[in-house]
């Protein structure tokens, strides 16, 4: 099973409050934990919203594009990772490893074609199967 663990944002990642020299060699070891027991397939910190932008869709397909920073929203990311374990309490277990005194911190499964099993015809899953093949590729 694939997850993704969200770091939700702080007033400090917000106003682009970087890491310490500590606490990122402290983050560089739990990444290095996690690669060589083949947990983490991705991950990387994100700018603060005011470096973003939104982008709503109505029911017309008309698009809204709103600029950062979104002070309206109450819950922000801050980074990511991709993880791959058998469970989400192995990922739990992982996460209670992280190197994080203060915060929040979120993990989500993530679903593949699998659950559209009901709608996916073939061309679209030779298709998923065709874009996997190609991001794998590029990965090397």
């Amino acid at each position: 099973m694939r997850f993704m663990v969200i770091v939700k944002a702080n007033e400090d990642s917000e106003n682009g409050v970087m890491p310490t020299a500590a606490e990122l060699a402290a983050m560089g070891d739990y990444n290095e934990e996690l690669v060589k027991a083949g947990v983490m397939l991705a991950g990387d910190g994100l700018y603060p919203s005011s470096k973003g932008a939104r982008v709503a869709f109505d029911s017309t397909g008309a698009t809204t594009v709103t600029d950062g920073p979104f002070a309206e929203t109450k819950e922000l990311i801050a980074g990511f990772w991709i993880w791959e374990l058998p469970s989400l309490e192995e990922a739990v277990e992982w996460l209670k490893k992280a190197p994080f005194r203060t915060g929040e911190v979120e993990i989500r499964q993530v679903h593949g074609a699998e659950a559209f099993a009901d709608v996916v015809t073939p061309e679209i899953q030779q298709q998923e199967e065709r874009l996997r093949e190609q991001l794998s590729a590029r990965a090397q």
